[in-house]
């Protein structure tokens, strides 16, 4: 019996090819393969070889007069199968290659990518964190204790092409949704990327931080007084093998510790700017985790009120210094700030200095001063289970919390000392000594328990010592709270 070879389509479906390999093993075998066996006679092949045609609805049509016994007639129906299969194997293909991958994990949330070559994504994360406030001994500055979602945040992420990348965050919690973060990059190259639209400004080494990866609920004092977000636009990027990393903005401006209104208030620009190194990033040693850097920003302001004057608060969110109503912002506001990090398998360490000078003047007298307020701190975390941390936080524990089991998460303890000073040149002119404190001291001791890598509660105790802030001269109350937190995040 003559042999006939088949061609083989490149991927085709299972049941085509089980199908199309039985056919050709059919009619290819030779007769001694049939020896031990009764040989199928043309007529049994052709009639098992029309019932595949009609499951594959290749069917030879009705009153259809080639021979049905000859062996040319079962070739050339053969041959109108495996072209079919070919078909179906390339319809394949074009689906597969124009079908967007839809990725969804505990890690990395939900992101939909372009067909080949993938350079259109969108990932999509979210952020919420419920919080109890407790205050403690508040007889002479009584706080409400509460409950509060502190952060629901929904962003979309990804990029456009090669060349193009974004970010939208809106802020859910609150009595009002608010934008946080909607920016443009232009991804020339890793060592050059123009950002344009609202971003954290680039000066705070704790405010630049994930809002989930802090190591205690609340911020220090450090970031009362450097810059929150602000519109603008900025140049930044990575280079000398990514151990070296700069900013370079021009914003709208914003006073310290808040974020920047929708516009301009007062038509002028500031210049902000980091360069922060990591010399040893590279290496497998003892110093690869640690970095250190400069920012600082420049600009004028010339206005009365909040937009213009910060207010400053403790860690337990309770303000403790203003201006007097009358006082205007009236020139150069400067900050500069030194800061560093350090982290080493389960021990982590965040350091940061920050001086901001802002031009005053009291309208009713014509009195004018350069008030320069000052503030540091330092954190430090141990993780008990093991885990390895850094400036993002602890990822994931090695044995996530489940119930009935061994895994018990990630166990960290933390604690955070820091200081906020006012310059002297703003008693008792501009600030009322007899209202708010000269100075504030603040240490806390927090233990963050991660129960999986999206799921986190969080314990806080913090107190703050002042001085003045009150009455005749005296001591402000010592503010002692507790916080808990929360935390889902993906």
């Amino acid at each position: 019996m003559p042999r006939y070879r088949t061609r083989r389509s490149p991927v085709p479906s299972l049941a085509g090819s089980v199908l199309a390999c039985g056919i050709v093993a059919a009619l290819a075998l030779p007769a001694s393969a049939f020896a031990q066996q009764s040989q199928p006679t043309v007529e049994e092949l052709a009639r098992r070889l029309q019932a595949i045609e009609q499951r594959l609805g290749t069917a030879p049509a009705a009153g259809d007069t080639t021979d049905a016994n000859g062996l040319a007639d079962l070739d050339q129906r053969l041959r109108v199968i495996e072209r079919k299969l070919d078909l179906q194997a390339e319809e394949a293909e074009a689906k597969a290659a124009s079908t967007p991958v839809v990725s969804l994990s505990a890690a990395k949330g939900l992101s939909v990518k372009s067909p080949p070559p993938g350079d259109v994504e969108l990932k999509f994360r979210g952020l919420a964190q419920a919080d109890g406030r407790f205050y403690i001994d508040d007889d002479a500055l009584p706080q409400n204790d509460t409950f509060l979602w502190r952060r629901a945040q929904l962003t979309i992420e990804g990029s456009w092409g090669p060349l193009l990348a974004f970010r939208i965050t809106p802020e859910l919690a609150g009595d009002s949704v608010t934008l946080l973060d909607a920016w443009a990059d232009l991804r020339f190259s890793p060592a050059a990327t123009l950002r344009i639209g609202k971003t954290k400004s680039p000066v705070g080494l704790e405010r630049l931080q994930a809002s989930g990866a802090t190591e205690l609920i609340e911020l220090g004092f450090p970031s009362e007084l450097a810059p929150g977000r602000d519109l603008g636009v900025q140049l930044q990027g990575e280079v000398a093998g990514s151990t070296v990393n700069y900013v370079v903005g021009v914003y709208n401006g914003t006073v310290d510790g808040r974020d920047a209104v929708t516009t301009n208030p007062d038509n002028h620009f500031e210049v902000a700017a980091r360069v922060f190194v990591e010399p040893w990033k590279n290496d497998a040693s003892a110093l690869s985790g640690l970095g250190f850097g400069i920012a600082g920003s420049s600009g004028d302001k010339e206005g009365s009120g909040n937009n213009f004057l910060p207010r400053y608060r403790t860690p337990g969110q309770v303000q403790f210094f203003n201006y007097r109503s009358a006082v205007v912002a009236d020139g150069e506001q400067t900050r500069w700030s030194p800061q560093a990090y350090y982290y080493r398998n389960a021990f982590g360490a965040l350091a940061e200095y920050i001086s901001s000078e802002q031009e005053v003047r009291l309208p009713a007298t014509g009195a004018r001063a350069k008030v320069e307020n000052t503030a540091w701190q330092l954190v430090a975390g141990y993780v008990l289970t093991g885990e390895d941390t850094g400036y993002r936080g602890v990822a994931r524990p090695n044995h996530p919390f489940t119930v009935g089991s061994a895994g018990w998460g990630a166990w960290e303890l933390v604690a955070r000392y820091g200081e906020l000073e006012i310059d002297e040149d703003a008693f008792p002119v501009f600030a009322d000594p007899n209202a708010v404190a000269r100075r504030a001291k603040a240490w806390g001791l927090g233990v963050n328990w991660y129960l999986t890598g999206n799921f986190k509660l969080v314990a806080n105790y913090t107190q703050t010592d002042f001085d003045g802030g009150a009455a005749a001269g005296a001591d402000r109350e010592d503010e002692k709270t507790f916080f808990t937190r929360a935390q889902f995040s993906f």
